[in-house]
């Protein structure tokens, strides 16, 4: 049941219309590469939601992005920018669900699913940390404080969230 209205808070404030943001292609892969390298180690699944969570919001934005660029689908802009992510969200989590990734009754921190609970908050760090960006990037007159400014923020908040998870889950 708390999974239940976790997932559903969660979703509300993730499908929130946002206005299209920049997530560079190098922060998806270094999210991605994240992602491959701690299911290479075992790492628990509460860290690895962490990962999967910031890459589903990378690349629901990616994707309202090129919808932009594109001029697609542009008079119905809100209910596109919900659909990308409901689809994205719904393609990665049905099938953990099915396949029991999802849902494991021996697979729980304080009572809630480790892979839907770091999917969540991982998502929506990932989410908090771009905006943090763009809003650092404007006070500075817009531009980065240094190369790939872009990346590190938004990166080093999921490696600092899995230290924080790997202390929590140990």
């Amino acid at each position: 049941m708390k999974m239940k209205y976790l997932f559903s808070a969660a979703s509300l404030l993730l499908l929130k219309a946002m206005p299209a943001q920049a997530i560079c292609p190098v922060c998806i892969v270094a999210v991605g590469a994240g992602l491959g390298l701690s299911e290479y180690l075992g790492i628990d699944d509460s860290i690895a939601g962490l990962w999967i969570g910031g890459l589903l919001v990378g690349i629901s934005v990616w994707t309202i992005n090129y919808f932009e660029k594109k001029q697609w689908l542009i008079k119905y802009r809100n209910w596109r920018d919900y659909a990308i992510f409901l689809a994205y969200y719904i393609m990665v989590l049905y099938p953990l669900y099915t396949q029991n990734f999802i849902g494991n009754p021996f697979n729980q921190l304080y009572g809630l699913d480790k892979l839907l609970l770091g999917i969540v908050v991982g998502s929506l760090f990932f989410a908090l940390s771009t905006r943090a960006y763009e809003i650092i990037k404007q006070r500075n007159g817009g531009h980065a404080h240094f190369p790939f400014e872009k990346v590190a923020i938004p990166v080093s908040t999921l490696i600092l969230l899995s230290a924080l998870f790997y202390f929590l889950t140990k």
